[in-house]
């Protein structure tokens, strides 16, 4: 709920500075201007399109843009009479609702995949749950938990969108998500594998915030061990 209120706020904002500052140069100003007529009018549509659009980045399901606008008018228009802490509790226990249903539905897939992909040839499930595809041998050199490793990586979820990759990246193997942490155990230098993690062994609850990887999301990671720094 917080986040939806310091998005529409900073959408106001920067949004009057804008238009303060780029009246003249933005050339999508003449197709606002269209909008309504004076400048009052064209701010207010220019303010309709930023708040549309940060609200939009949520995925409401059953979002009603009428009803949005009804409540606008009357918060706009109010006498005193609007009870705003109910109203904040109103979208709170919604926006906490949603996001349940969502995490569920991702745990749910991830599983279903998981249960389907460890029949696959070569896929191997650990005890941990972890799953594993060997692709390419390497030299018999293994790397330990307290390993510091040089990587190529690909990051994918289980609907093929990229989230990560690198082609050279060095890290220690006791600071990494578990999946990690136990899955290049299990690779040579010179090797490659490709490991399927559940989200219990991956970012679980949390997700990773600043990217794709959705909180329960399961990960699918390709991975060189390019060699095995210290």
């Amino acid at each position: 709920m917080k986040q939806i209120l310091i998005l529409v706020t900073a959408a106001l904002f920067f949004s009057t500075i804008s238009c303060a500052q780029n009246t003249q140069k933005n050339p999508q100003n003449e197709a606002i201007k269209q909008a309504g007529g004076s400048d009052a009018q064209n701010v207010s549509y220019a303010l309709g399109i930023d708040v549309g659009n940060s609200l939009k980045t949520f995925n409401i399901e059953g979002f009603d843009v009428d009803k949005f606008v009804e409540g606008f008018k009357a918060m706009y228009n109010d006498d005193g009479k609007i009870d705003l802490a109910a109203n904040r509790t109103l979208i709170q226990n919604f926006m906490t609702a949603m996001q349940a249903k969502k995490h569920e539905k991702n745990k749910a897939e991830g599983q279903a995949f998981l249960e389907k992909n460890k029949n696959e040839q070569g896929v191997i499930t650990t005890e941990s749950g972890l799953q594993y595809k060997i692709e390419r041998k390497g030299n018999g050199k293994y790397p330990t938990a307290d390993s510091e490793v040089e990587v190529k990586y690909r990051g994918t979820l289980i609907d093929g969108r990229e989230f990560d990759a690198n082609e050279k990246v060095n890290f220690p193997l006791n600071r990494v998500i578990a999946g990690w942490t136990e899955g290049i155990q299990i690779i040579d230098e010179g090797g490659k594998i490709k490991l399927f993690i559940p989200d219990s062994l991956a970012y679980g609850e949390r997700g990773a915030q600043g990217t794709i990887i959705e909180p329960y999301a399961t990960l699918i990671f390709e991975v060189e061990l390019l060699k095995i720094v210290k």
